[in-house]
């Protein structure tokens, strides 16, 4: 039995989907007002348990949920658009992260798989592998390396397999409308015009499908340690807004250097992919 936290989220219904696909016997723990999320996912064979908030959740109730489980799949964080970077219920899911760490252990699960950032690198170092040094500098990136270095040394002591997968740039369904490919998107159905910065940067954009399946392969194997969850290629966002266009073939929608360029991002961030051991 696999448990998935955060089965509601843009990356974890994707977890769940490609879960079910691959017929892994699954279960997981929502909020009852957020199952309707999940409306177009066919739930029949996944074990469903309710839960008001798991990172405030008590010992007897993580309890329950762990009944007869033995991988975690933790995609559960505040991830909310415009304020997730900052805000300080990342404190919170890393206190409930590491409590739901100790309730693994307790329930003897025998492999935790948690989701991480590519913000807890050092990002001015651009092409980063899983040895690249990690320096955040957002409130989300910090709570994240806690986490991680914490997951780390405590299921190495209780001899727990760990895997830490590190996010890069995810596009693709159920994404927030806020977020850059789905605003384009919008923008252009509308036939309306939307700024754009130079659209110089680089970034390692991910299909949150191929991710999925990326994070429920190293869930389903062998490996351990963290990984890349990226392409390990380069894309401009020009490149990314004009290939969107094309679709509705109207790049003349496009308003390159109209909006201010964020002059504390780095140029290029890319994501060197680590191999996944086989079952």
């Amino acid at each position: 039995m696999i448990l998935l936290t955060g089965a509601t989220g843009f990356v974890g219904s994707h977890i769940l989907e490609e879960l079910i696909k691959s017929k892994l016997k699954t279960k997981i723990v929502v909020r009852e007002s957020s199952i309707i999320k999940l409306d177009n996912v066919d739930l029949k064979d996944v074990n469903i348990c309710f839960i008001d908030d798991l990172f405030s959740a008590t010992d007897d109730e993580i309890d329950t949920i762990l009944k007869d489980v033995k991988i975690i799949i933790h995609s559960a964080w505040y991830v909310e658009h415009g304020s997730y970077l900052t805000s300080t219920k990342n404190l919170e899911c890393l206190s409930g992260t590491l409590n739901l760490a100790r309730a693994a252990s307790r329930n003897h699960i025998t492999k935790f798989v948690g989701l991480g950032t590519c913000y807890e690198y050092d990002l001015s170092r651009g092409v980063l592998t899983i040895d690249s040094p990690l320096n955040p500098n957002t409130l989300y990136g910090a709570a994240k390396v806690a986490t991680y270095y914490s997951l780390r040394e405590f299921f190495l002591l209780e001899g727990i397999s760990f895997s830490w997968c590190r996010l890069f740039y995810l596009y693709g369904p159920r994404e927030n409308p806020n977020r850059l490919v789905p605003s384009i998107r919008n923008s252009l159905t509308r036939g309306i015009p939307i700024k754009l910065t130079t659209g110089t940067q680089i970034r390692d954009y991910i299909n949150v499908i191929d991710a999925a399946k990326m994070i429920v392969k190293i869930s389903n194997s062998s490996s351990e340690g963290s990984f890349n969850i990226s392409t390990g290629k380069g894309l401009s966002v020009r490149k990314l807004a004009e290939t969107i266009a094309d679709e509705y073939n109207r790049r003349d929608l496009l308003r390159f250097g109209e909006r201010p360029e964020n002059l504390t991002e780095p140029q290029t961030i890319i994501g060197v992919v680590r191999p996944i051991g086989q079952t």
